[in-house]
């Protein structure tokens, strides 16, 4: 088994930005060391970057230049082999695979997009290319042709041609995936590729087509037909799922409005431009994508000053073509799955993670040895284990734009059912604004001063406060704050966490939580932690957010509190009790103090390696560690690091964060009966889903 996966084609528009996708993301679950390569790209640079690549390199933030990404434009290929020197394109083909091989612990290879002519000198190409890369192919075909091979007896055939061409060129072959699939058809391709191939071990797959990823965006439209854009600019990311001529009358169109279609009318049509933004904006009437008005026409001066004047317009673009000619240019338009484009990408990985047997695919890449648990694994963990039992989350802060995205994520994807604090007209306008599509079953509204259960939650406030002097006004105060209110649907079993401080203060957030909810038993203090995505592993810092100045006893708890959280997340603990200095060398009530702790964490969970006092160096660096703490369990491999107080640890989280460029997910909160946690005022939409989704996993193991 090598250490590349050439992924290669049979026909021009199989989808290969959606097994590539699927594919990338599987193997930084294993390591951040994934390199992407194409030998040939069709785009001359000065025209832009391959799409292809570009989308792999920017949506999974790979640390690669483009100029090491591909040896050859198509251009450039084809005039040397012109010229009799294929040897020389093959050599310099793999030279900068080579150089690739020599930083990476995985190469995905992609082949030529066989959009011209030559179609089987291109795939003699790809497999010599295989060959001499000595990399294992996956053929990529589409389900869905359209000649003569387009049902399931053919495809399969078309796929053993197919692998037997590239075994026969001495390439290893890992599998085939049959993209772009007859959603009626899916059973019969996967039948009729078994019985093609029953003694091959290879690994078969057959996806659906799904139509948002190839319908086009707006903004691709525009872009093809040089249009020009007259409204609704921001929501160029629509997608037309259907073109639709319009040249009847009102009556008579309306009826042929389905969801997401994209309207094409002379651009003198007023009365269908009018009557289309009432039906796009009535409950009646599906949501429309945008209009083309053809012909060079706009919309006369009175009628665009009517248009200019409505709120959350959809696309209206103008094109100088005539109405067929229009039509015929809008159905060539090629979609592509572009970086920027969130919503294509999760359908296009979920789709793979359905319909790809990635555990056949992870033994098939074995080789492939993790350091620990990556970023993208953890990640894909966290989301996976959250989405295996659904848990119900509040979130307070109902109509902050990051909140509400993440929302839209959280639930369309499956994280979590979720409680959004607020005033529902102000949430429901904000969701229109942001032109969010959130399943309503997922999602509650709730505000606080409204809610059936607020004088309920007053009492319990006023009896569990009680003897603080909390009197009755005053808690019915208090329960108008949305901490107050969100937590108390917490301790009341309403909802299962909760996440705030997008826009409160950490002390805001775990007030509520520290004076009611309180800890687990055993417990004695509440601690956190964050874990630090380095760029090859996940490690756990606690606390770098609550204790001050943590006692021995405390800090052997928060030592124990973050092995067992590292544990719930899929790290292994090894606890490194961090002070200035290692083993028995040191002195000083700081460092007799670490020791302590050690030793009562050790008594207490003896099933955990724990040990210290360790400096920092010794922890992580394993020549360091040899000479310093020979032997230890610890030292050189430690993946949870207890600092001796806030001040040292918030300090050093902040610094391996700004100059390594780690992720810093959390604070965490550990050791509440019930999970509640804290969010940065600087947090992006991405911190949200992660804090959610830990939570999430936190209140299933609270279970």
């Amino acid at each position: 088994m090598t250490n590349a996966i050439y992924l290669t084609t049979t026909e021009p528009y199989s989808g290969k930005s959606l097994v590539s996708l699927g594919i990338t993301d599987h193997l930084l679950r294993m390591t951040n060391r994934v390199g992407i390569f194409r030998p040939v790209i069709g785009t001359d640079p000065k025209e832009g970057r391959d799409k292809n690549i570009e989308l792999l390199l920017e949506y999974f933030n790979l640390d690669q230049d483009y100029g090491d990404t591909y040896a050859y434009t198509w251009n450039e290929a084809t005039e040397l082999i012109s010229q009799g020197r294929y040897d020389e394109v093959l050599d310099h083909v793999i030279e900068k695979y080579k150089a690739l091989d020599e930083q990476y612990d995985f190469v995905l290879v992609i082949g030529s997009d066989f959009e011209r002519s030559g179609a089987h000198l291109e795939f003699d190409y790809n497999a010599d290319i295989a060959k001499n890369l000595g990399a294992t192919a996956l053929v990529v075909t589409r389900g869905q042709s359209s000649g003569e091979n387009g049902n399931a007896e053919g495809i399969a055939n078309t796929v053993q041609v197919s692998v037997d061409a590239l075994q026969e060129r001495g390439v290893d072959v890992l599998g085939a995936v049959v993209n772009r699939a007859d959603i009626n058809q899916v059973d019969q391709i996967r039948l009729a590729l078994k019985e093609e191939m029953p003694d091959e071990d290879l690994l078969l797959a057959v996806i659906p087509e799904d139509v948002t990823l190839s319908s086009p965006t707006l903004e691709e439209i525009v872009d093809h037909l040089d249009g020009k854009v007259l409204y609704g600019q921001d929501k160029l990311d629509n997608l037309a799922l259907r073109n639709l001529i319009i040249a009847m009358q009102i009556h008579n169109y309306l009826d042929h409005l389905t969801k997401n279609a994209l309207l094409i009318t002379p651009g003198d049509r007023s009365d269908v431009i009018l009557s289309a933004m009432q039906a796009h904006r009535s409950r009646n009437y599906p949501r429309i994508a945008g209009m083309v008005l053809t012909g060079g026409l706009t919309p006369a001066a009175s009628v665009d000053r009517l248009l200019e004047g409505l709120p959350n317009m959809v696309p209206i673009i103008s094109v100088e073509t005539d109405t067929y000619d229009t039509a015929a240019a809008i159905s060539n338009v090629r979609s592509y799955i572009t970086a920027d484009n969130a919503a294509k990408i999760a359908t296009s990985l979920d789709i793979f993670e359905e319909f790809v047997d990635t555990t056949a695919l992870e033994e098939m890449i074995s080789e492939i040895k993790p350091h620990g648990i990556t970023p993208r694994m953890f990640l894909y963990n966290l989301v996976y284990q959250a989405r295996s039992d659904k848990q119900h989350i509040v979130l307070p802060e109902g109509d902050d734009e990051r909140i509400l995205r993440a929302a839209e994520v959280l639930i369309n994807r499956g994280i979590a059912e979720l409680t959004l604090l607020g005033k529902s007209e102000l949430i429901l306008h904000e969701m229109t604004r942001y032109s969010l599509q959130i399943d309503p079953n997922y999602l509650h509204i709730v505000d606080p001063k409204s809610s059936p259960h607020f004088d309920d939650y007053t009492q319990t406030l006023a009896d569990l406060r009680k003897h603080k002097g909390m009197t009755l006004e005053l808690a019915q105060d208090l329960m108008t704050d949305v901490s107050y209110f969100g937590t108390m649907m917490v301790y009341k079993g309403h909802a299962d966490g909760m996440v705030s401080g997008a826009v409160h203060t950490t002390m805001h957030t775990i007030r509520p939580a520290l004076q009611f909810v309180k800890t687990k038993p055993g417990y004695s203090v509440v601690s956190s932690v964050f874990f630090m995505a380095l760029d090859d592993k996940v490690l756990v810092y606690g606390d770098c957010a609550i204790n001050p100045n943590p006692t021995a006893e405390e800090l052997a708890e928060i030592a124990i509190s973050s092995a067992d959280t590292a544990q719930a997340f899929g790290i292994e603990p090894k606890v490194a009790m961090l002070s200035y200095s290692s083993g028995e060398s040191g002195k000083g009530e700081d460092v007799e103090r670490v020791r302590e702790a050690t030793r009562i964490a050790q008594e207490r969970r003896p099933d955990l390696p724990i040990e210290g006092p360790v400096q920092y160096d010794a922890a992580v660096d394993p020549g360091v560690a040899a000479k310093k703490m020979p032997g230890s369990r610890v030292a050189g491999q430690a993946t949870v690091f207890i600092f001796p107080d806030l001040n040292t640890g918030n300090n050093t989280y902040k610094a391996v964060q700004r100059e390594t460029g780690a992720i810093a997910i959390g604070p965490v909160l550990q050791g509440l009966k019930k999970p509640v946690n804290d969010l940065s005022r600087g947090c992006t939409v991405e911190d949200v889903i992660n804090t959610v989704a830990i939570t999430a996993v936190q209140a299933q193991n609270n279970e």
